[in-house]
């Protein structure tokens, strides 16, 4: 096949995290290999039966043409009144919300409507892998700022973030619950926020995808509650309602950013199917009981990790305050995440994902995933203790596994 020219901002991108480990995955899946997956952010549970119902007695009333491509008006209001109700927050659903497919597009044209070329974008790290090649896509330069483990647990340094700020910096894009290492912002550490965006003029761009998986009696605080004007709220309904392939996702924000991101929107999306839209209305107007009930059984198996995997030799275990993933210092074992990763997947026949994934700044961390249950999740544990475990009585120096093909 004739090879074809690939513009510069192709040739800067590289595939994310989980699909380079996922082509792996496959590869030794066609030749035979049985693996257990703690890798992905996927609920196993499937979507809340009256949310279903909504969708399929949208079908049966035709509701399958085009939607508003801002988003149904009736979505628009629910999504206004679940920021109201969870942060006391008010957005006209006419002007300040709307919905896209999925978080990633929403992340992906808050970015588009905000930078211009050399702008720069503060970045927490380690982090979901993804933001930087869109930030890179529209000419903007990530700026990572590194975290620090303190007290068992990622947090950011605020001189830090300041010494990361110039005249070219334009944006702070964050996560809270942060992926992949758990943490859940404290209010003082968004009041550090909210005063350096307010200081350096800069926008907040907060995705919260994991505002509901929150534990330990914490409660998600959003940056829009201390500085709303200055800030984007982008989330989804994938892991709140296990609607992880509905794709359906809202932003909210001031009007003036939401305008130029529905200006952006419309060159490449027609929204969510109405459909999708009908039941994510029914999913945030319904009962909350199914939302609470998942909660509760994610810490649950986030406490049984946990336990499990304490006590191994080398492996140091970052307790998670929010989200699927269990973050392991594995520094203690002498070797890259990366070789410990193939290793895991080659020798013990466990997919978990390599914290140098999510850039400098997790390097000797494993990302543990504990979104599926059941079988797979004690399955894939014992293989996980059992790997680490040989790994901690093998001297470093010594070859672990085969290089992937």
């Amino acid at each position: 096949m004739k090879s074809f020219p690939h513009p510069e901002r192709i040739a800067a991108l590289k595939p994310t995290a989980v699909n380079r480990v996922l082509e792996e995955v496959r590869s030794l899946q066609r030749d035979g290999k049985k693996l257990v997956s703690l890798m992905r952010g996927q609920p196993d549970s499937s979507t809340p039966g009256h949310i279903v119902e909504a969708a399929i007695a949208a079908l049966g009333a035709g509701r399958t043409g085009y939607a508003d491509n801002r988003g149904e008006p009736a979505l628009r209001e629910a999504v206004a009144e679940k920021l109201h109700r969870s942060h006391g927050l008010r957005y006209d659903p006419a002007e300040e919300i709307l919905i896209t497919d999925g978080a990633t597009l929403g992340v992906y044209i808050a970015l588009g409507a905000l930078l211009s070329s050399g702008d720069e974008v503060i970045v927490p790290a380690p982090i979901y892998d993804a933001y930087e090649a869109v930030i890179l896509l529209w000419g903007g330069v990530p700026r990572f700022v590194p975290g620090e483990i303190d007290q068992g647990r990622f947090s950011l340094d605020p001189r830090k973030l300041e010494a990361a700020c110039t005249p070219k910096t334009r944006l702070l894009l964050l996560n809270s619950p942060w992926n992949p290492v758990g943490s859940v912002l404290a209010k003082t550490e968004i009041e550090h926020l909210a005063d350096l965006a307010e200081r350096f003029n800069l926008v907040i761009i907060s995705d919260e995808i994991y505002d509901s998986l929150v534990y330990d009696g914490r409660r998600h605080l959003t940056p829009a509650a201390l500085c709303r004007d200055r800030t984007v709220v982008v989330n989804s309904l994938s892991k709140t309602y296990a609607m992880t392939g509905w794709r359906v996702g809202y932003c909210a924000g001031p009007e003036p950013i939401i305008r130029s991101m529905f200006l952006l929107l419309q060159q490449s999306s027609r929204g969510p199917a109405t459909f999708v839209q009908d039941a994510a209305s029914a999913a945030l107007q319904g009962d909350q009981t199914c939302v609470e009930y998942m909660r509760q059984e994610f810490q649950r198996r986030r406490d049984f990790v946990v336990a499990q995997l304490e006590g191994i030799d080398g492996v140091r275990t970052l307790v998670p305050e929010g989200g699927l993933f269990v973050m392991l210092d594995v520094r203690g074992l002498g070797r890259t995440s990366d070789e410990i990763r193939r290793f895991l997947l080659h020798d013990a026949g466990v997919v978990v994902l390599h914290g140098s994934a999510y850039g400098e700044a997790g390097e000797g961390m494993l990302r543990v995933s504990f979104a599926a249950g059941g079988d797979t999740l004690e399955q894939g544990v014992a293989l996980l203790k059992a790997g680490l475990e040989k790994l901690s009585q093998t001297p470093s120096a010594s070859p672990i596994s085969p290089q992937p093909r």
